[in-house]
């Protein structure tokens, strides 16, 4: 199949882009194609965020998106940041951490917003193919021609089964790459082209997220609460949100750097035992879990944004690393990386583009945003959570992000790992029931699948270096940084196996970034598997 525009990936930025390429076709009376390839089984399905929307880049997008009923019902009133130790919730000034002031934004299901642009965008001409993830990128000549949909109907064992059909070779003159954090064709295409040549390496985050229906008088809508300290190491800054959305739903979750230290640490357990704090669970107290998702997030920020054009094509959104980490948001970031893209695209096909797509980045809000928030990761990983918090307060509140010098943070977070006879070992306590759940019952709430009789999409390049190497050095720490029970360890006969449950993976990329022998390689698997997040 033959097109002008391929766009891979029906998030924010993917969706942004597909718009604002169809709006300039419609505007300017050409008949140009364009489709947009999403690999899960719906737009939305695999979509996880916290969400507090800022609403720029949807302003310059659809500037009638209040006529249009789009999902943005519930507007920020109140900001609230706490520190939390063992037992108390200390209040910290909002001139900490200026860049959490949420006025104008909105508490939203990013899903649910993504959901409704893609019906927008087909109804602007758009052709959406949910279901087909993209599994291969098509190079001729040294030039991305285009993208290659996955087999569908081959056994684990490699035979073809009945019913199977080859996958599709979607060509373009451009192939735009909106897949998100770690996208796997972003990453061949990183490597391929030496796209991040001078850069820091990217950094990276496990955000987790639950839904939970509450007491309706213990529901304030349109607060936004975020904390840090308890229940994680100083050493190890993480954060998290917990937000009054509307008909008595909050959306809470946690964040964890992936450049932390400790193999022992269960990032899945450190959110569990984070909302047994009483800060926490007082929302909480008679509520209803109704889902619960995870996903990594892309924080390297400025130093360690790659150049986004390529030979043939683009890279935008988290796919590249737009995310404003001290602001905790990359939605407004992406969509508006997707509308640069789609008038960057529209003028190369009409042969009027006279600047490069990484000029127009740089010249655009974005930069400005990355600029301002680039030396906050850093600050962090540097000084641990107190100390990154006050020099991040004294560049936000007197410098306004314009400290006279920039910080790096050049070891690739897996590098970050040390030994685990180095480190203290971590007691979680077994979940309650109430507050805390453990994996299976929670990947159960993801309505994460997968067809069992497929190769598994989690491929070892070394199927010994889980035993040989991870387990005595690190005591395998794919069993815990997973947030899924993907990975186990399993004794039988005085010997290790190393397990994979692929039916389980809820496509966090987690392990594909942790690993600490990047011997873990994530691709996609057949047809829309995956989680089927319904309001994330």
């Amino acid at each position: 199949m033959e097109y002008d525009v391929v766009v891979v990936g029906g998030g924010p930025s993917g969706l942004a882009a597909a718009i604002k390429f169809a709006q300039l076709n419609i505007k300017n009376n050409t008949d140009y194609s364009i489709c947009l390839l999403e690999k899960g089984s719906e737009i939305g399905a695999h979509i996880l965020s916290g969400n507090v929307f800022q609403p720029n880049a949807l302003d310059e997008l659809i500037p009638n998106w209040r006529d249009l009923d789009a999902p943005l019902n519930t507007p920020v009133k109140k900001d609230k940041l706490l520190f939390l130790i063992k037992n108390i919730g200390l209040p910290v000034p909002s001139f900490v951490m200026p860049p959490m002031n949420n006025h104008g934004n909105y508490v939203i299901s990013l899903g649910n917003l993504c959901r409704w642009l893609g019906e927008y965008a087909e109804n602007i001409g758009v052709e959406i193919f949910p279901g087909f993830p993209a599994s291969k990128i098509l190079i001729e000549d040294e030039k991305v021609v285009g993208v290659q949909t996955g087999d569908m109907g081959i056994s684990e064992s490699g035979e073809l089964k009945p019913g199977h059909e080859p996958g599709i070779e979607i060509r373009a003159k451009y192939t735009i790459l909106g897949e998100g954090c770690r996208g796997h064709l972003g990453k061949q295409v990183i490597q391929k082209f030496n796209l991040a040549e001078g850069k820091d390496p990217q950094h990276y985050g496990i955000g987790f997220k639950e839904v939970w229906k509450i007491k309706p008088e213990l529901h304030e809508e349109g607060l936004v609460m975020h904390t840090n300290g308890w229940p994680t190491a100083f050493d190890t800054p993480s954060g998290s949100y917990l937000y009054h959305g509307e008909n008595s739903e909050v959306y809470l979750g946690y964040v964890i750097p992936l450049d932390y230290k400790n193999p022992h640490l269960s990032p899945f357990d450190e959110f569990q035992k984070w909302k047994t704090h009483k800060s926490i669970k007082k929302y909480l107290e008679g509520g209803e879990r109704l889902s619960y998702g995870a996903r990594a997030l892309i924080k390297g920020g400025l130093q360690s944004l790659p150049k986004m054009e390529f030979p043939g094509g683009l890279l935008i959104g988290c796919n590249a690393g737009t995310l404003v980490f001290s602001k905790i948001k990359g939605s407004h970031t992406a969509m508006k990386s997707g509308e640069i893209a789609g008038k960057h695209i529209y003028a190369s096909l009409q042969g009027n583009s006279d600047k490069s797509f990484d000029l127009r980045i740089k010249e655009s809000w974005i930069y400005e945003e990355l600029y301002k928030s680039r030396n906050f990761g850093p600050f962090f990983h540097k000084f641990g959570a107190l100390i990154g918090a006050a020099f991040n307060a004294i560049d936000q509140f007197i410098f306004r992000g314009k400290l006279p010098f920039t910080l790096n943070h050049p070891t690739p977070d897996h590098a970050c790992l040390k030994k685990a006879d180095e480190m203290p070992k971590i007691n979680y306590p077994k979940p309650d029931g109430v507050f805390s759940f453990d994996k299976l019952s929670s990947v159960y709430l993801s309505n994460t699948n997968h067809e069992e009789d497929q190769p598994c999409h989690l491929q070892l390049k070394d199927q010994t270096i889980p035993i040989a190497i991870n387990l005595p050095m690190y005591d395998e720490p794919a069993q815990r940084y997973c947030p899924a029970g993907v990975y186990e360890i399993v004794e039988k006969n005085n010997e290790h196996k190393f397990v994979i449950n692929g039916q389980n993976c809820v496509h966090c990329k987690t392990c594909d970034i942790k690993d600490p022998s990047q011997n873990i390689n994530w691709v996609s698997p057949e047809g829309p598997g995956g989680p089927n997040y319904p309001n994330m």
